[in-house]
């Protein structure tokens, strides 16, 4: 049937008029969508795209473009379940064009044969690869050309399918192409060498066999094409030695100085796409700790390259941006995708102090980045080759030199961590003449100067106990405080970040001016478009985490709440700009504790309301009214655990009425790990402070939380595991003997991530060692019997965790199993003195003395003589530290 199938002329015109009028810009889209679709059910549709894209000699370019680019799709999506003739008509079809005069034609065939080649691997069609080598072969440039653009499709998508067996063919497809790859280094045709080089760098990371075996060969050709005249080459053999360095260091050890002095003439390329790449070479060469001599020689030439790319590009987006004062409204492609990050019980979060995540990467940022990774290594080292400079650039004033100032501002930002040392002396001074520059004339330098400022902020603080240090916070502070009333939104949002990181730093300190800064920022909120509102949330629920409960005076709230509610009555519940407000909220909640009962119930409710209508979005979004984002539940929940921390057991009045029990149910099952994480939170921080109305539902929320713990869901989400973990302990010690009927099925989970500890996560492996010392002193009777089987590994991590209230439960169910079954600890008896030995003091008396009894109860059993023994087993440290315990 389809080895003899011919197009109907009816059929082939009614789709090449609809491809004419699916490539005019003037066409109805949605309606040419729907004929594509009724086209779609003919089961030949695709062998009419195939032969109109192969054999329409009489058509235009683009509409035999437009059928390969529909071909492609639908290959994506249904070769698989294609009638294998139709399969073999459109392949047949498709080979011949790998040669087609128009390299539009071209470019689309190699398309097209990749994707084939991915639903339907190389063994599927043993024909292309012969076609593809005679291609190689050719010496005639379409061919070859039309081959090489299709080999370096499959070489980018699927590399690994060419270093495979291939049933009925000796040689891995690698074997057969890299030697001709190779060749075409030599090629006199540019698009030839930079498809052949590109293909090979797609390996490098693989390093198949045939690579490694060919690498003097390949490195060769690299030398010959380092000073390509086609600057995409150049970039290329960049990228290749940076992945080389970053991969297989040892194998360029032997040429490393010809190719690092070949990649700062490069860093310095007339062409700055060749420059960046060269520039990413040198962080993943710190970064690979390798000679370190080597790079030291050439530190005096590179540092200066850098500082010179550090400038504002001519044409950097950012030159446009800074234009942009505040009267400007955003528009929706300023606004960065924003993603919440779901509560982790036990993690230190980390605030990333220059997120240009959402921003082109570009030169001047990969230059800066690069000199802050040289100063980490090489440090004060680098101060004589580099002060100079910045100081030569910092003492011009003239209009013209702005964007060389500018770049040394940055060049201080970038060194404030790796030279601290050689500039601690000098930090004073360098911060004094940094805060003028907050009111430099041009918006980029009053912007970086905010970051600056912001990174030696740690060192901005310390000084405030001396009287000099003092006047300059004060004046750090004031500066920060009216750059984020700037006009112009690139230094709002700079000033906000920096500010934001001066608070984590100063605490306290920021206490006898909250009132002035809750003026700036609530000013802000009210000023501030849509981007830069997150950013002055982030700065208000900053402050809030800074100053914990000062922030809970009436003078404080009606200047903080009065807007911050109009604006969360003012957001629909399907308005991502919610998102960060509810952030806002959680920590503003954490920090007035009780003081935030008057703003609860309101909250409260609409976190409900949200978490509702999400979950009926998931599968009728029309009844909901609104389209489905988890992470509108994710943000709900997390503000639900600030309430619960914050209003502690007052929080039962809110939820002794509500669905809430049902709601986090139905969340510790969903099927996103997100949401299962923040849900778990919740439930861990509900457990402390409302068991009783958990309890109707304790076995489902024990259950749901133990199967997080299994070795099957751990791969997929070991921060869900960590708080579905932390919250069984937590409700262990709530509810005590009722948890009895799950103990062992949790204890058979915890066991294996115990003694799997050294690959796993060590906030996991912590909570899973309080949990089980939880469930021990909970329900000693059930987990004694089973001690030996997990005392060991549990001890080491006991020893591991720091001291505190969580140490100190553990430690209770450690007492109690050792109790109930002295016996079964008898074979660990060192690891036991270890873990007490991990103690600096237990500031519980009553578990001091079940500490000082258990172990007297060894001492006795061993005799004087075992219990020597057994002390001399200890490091002298951990001997000396278990003398406080009388023995």
């Amino acid at each position: 049937m389809a080895a003899t199938w011919q197009p109907k002329e009816e059929g082939l015109n009614e789709i090449c008029a609809l491809l004419e009028q699916h490539i005019s810009p003037a066409s109805d889209k949605s309606r040419i969508w729907q004929q594509l679709q009724h086209y779609n059910q003919f089961p030949d549709f695709n062998n009419y795209l195939a032969f109109i894209f192969a054999r329409a000699e009489g058509k235009t370019v683009e509409i035999r473009q437009a059928a390969g680019l529909l071909l492609k799709n639908n290959m994506r999506t249904a070769y698989r379940t294609l009638d294998p003739g139709y399969q073999h008509y459109i392949k047949s079809e498709l080979l011949p064009c790998l040669g087609a005069p128009d390299r539009h034609i071209r470019s689309t065939v190699g398309t097209i044969i990749s994707v084939i080649v991915q639903q339907g691997r190389i063994s599927g069609w043993p024909e292309l690869l012969q076609a593809l080598v005679q291609c190689l072969d050719s010496n005639d440039l379409n061919h070859m050309e039309g081959s090489m653009d299709a080999l370096s499709k499959i070489c980018e998508d699927i590399p690994q399918e060419l270093d495979s067996e291939i049933p009925g063919i000796n040689e891995r497809p690698i074997d057969v192409f890299l030697p001709r790859l190779l060749q075409f280094f030599q090629s006199p045709h540019p698009s030839l060498r930079k498809l052949s080089l590109g293909s090979i760098n797609q390996f490098i990371m693989l390093m198949p066999s045939a690579l490694h075996l060919s690498m003097d060969r390949f490195l060769q050709g690299l030398f010959a094409l380092s000073n390509d005249s086609v600057a995409e080459v150049r970039k290329l053999v960049c990228a290749a030695f940076v992945q080389l360095i970053d991969v297989r260091p040892s194998l360029l050890e032997p040429h490393l100085r010809t190719i690092t002095e070949f990649m700062l003439q490069a860093n310095n390329d007339s062409d700055e796409e060749v420059a960046l790449e060269a520039c990413e070479y040198w962080s993943t060469y710190c970064q690979a700790e390798l000679h370190l001599e080597l790079l030291r020689d050439l530190l005096d030439r590179l540092i200066p390259v850098l500082l010179t790319n550090m400038a504002y590009a001519y044409d950097d987006e950012s030159l446009l941006e800074a234009e942009e004062d505040d009267s400007l409204p955003d528009r929706d492609q300023d606004l960065k995708p924003r993603f919440h990050s779901s509560r982790l019980h036990g993690s230190d979060e980390a605030r990333d102090d220059d997120d240009d995540s959402f921003n082109i990467w570009n030169l001047r940022k990969c230059s800066a980045a690069s000199l802050d990774e040289i100063s980490n290594v090489y440090g004060d080292e680098i101060l004589p080759s580099l002060m100079p400079l910045v100081q030569a650039k910092l003492s011009t004033s003239d209009d013209a030199t702005w964007k060389a100032r500018e770049a040394a501002v940055l060049a201080l930002g970038a060194i404030a961590e790796g030279c601290i040392r050689g500039l601690y002396p000098h930090l004073a001074e360098i911060v004094e003449f940094l805060i003028p520059l907050l009111d430099d004339k041009f918006p980029l330098i009053r912007s970086i100067t905010c970051w600056t400022l912001s990174r030696f902020s740690k060192f901005i603080v310390q000084g405030i106990e001396n009287q000099k240090g003092h006047e300059q916070f004060n004046k750090v502070l004031t500066g920060l405080l009216k750059r984020i009333l700037d006009t112009n939104k690139r230094v709002q949002e700079a000033a906000c970040s920096a500010f934001a990181t001066l608070e984590e730093e100063a605490a306290d300190e920021l206490v006898p001016h909250l009132e002035t800064i809750l003026q700036h920022l609530l000013c802000a909120f009210g000023r501030y478009q849509r981007r830069n509102l997150r950013i002055v949330y982030d700065a208000i629920g900053t402050l809030a985490d800074a100053v914990g409960a000062e922030l809970n005076r009436p003078k404080y709230l009606d200047i903080l709440m009065p807007p911050l509610i109009a604006k969360w009555q003012q957001l629909s519940n399907s308005d991502k700009d919610l998102f960060p407000l509810l952030e806002c909220f959680t920590s503003i909640a954490q920090a007035l504790g009780t003081g935030f009962c008057q703003f609860g119930e309101p909250v409260f409710q609409r976190c409900i309301v949200i978490i509702q209508s999400q979950q009926l979005a998931k599968y009728d979004p029309a009844s909901a009214g609104v389209q489905y984002d988890k992470e509108f539940i994710v943000c709900a929940l997390d503000l639900l655990s600030g309430l619960a921390e914050g209003l502690g057991s007052m929080v039962e009045n809110l939820v002794a009425q509500s669905k809430l029990k049902d709601l986090l149910l139905q969340c510790c099952t969903d099927d996103a790990p997100d949401v299962r994480q923040s849900a778990f939170a919740l439930l861990g921080d509900l457990a402390r402070v409302c068991p009783t109305y958990l309890h109707p539902s304790l076995s489902g929320f024990v259950n749901a939380a133990a199967k997080q713990l299994e070795t099957s869901q751990l791969a997929e989400s070991i921060s869900v595991a960590n708080n579905a973990c932390w919250a069984i302990g937590e409700l262990a010690i709530k509810v005590r003997q009722e948890i009895s009927p799950i103990v062992m099925t949790v204890i058979s989970c915890l066991v294996p991530i115990l003694q799997h500890a050294e690959s796993l996560n060590r906030s996991l492996i912590e909570n899973s060692a309080i949990t089980l010392g939880r469930l021990a002193w909970v329900c000693p009777d059930i987990v004694s019997p089973h001690m030996e089987h997990f005392m060991q590994p549990w001890c080491i991590a006991l020893s591991m965790i720091r001291d505190d209230v969580e140490k100190e439960d553990a430690f209770r169910g450690l007492c109690a199993i050792v109790r109930a079954n002295p016996s079964g600890a008898s074979g660990s008896l060192v690891h036991i003195g270890k873990a007490v030995a991990s103690w600096n003091v237990i500031r519980s008396k009553d578990l001091h003395d079940e500490v000082c009894h258990v172990l007297h109860g060894y001492k006795q059993m061993l005799g004087d003589g075992g219990w020597e023994q057994y002390l001399s087993a200890l490091e002298p440290g951990e001997r000396d530290r278990l003398l406080k315990y009388q023995i």
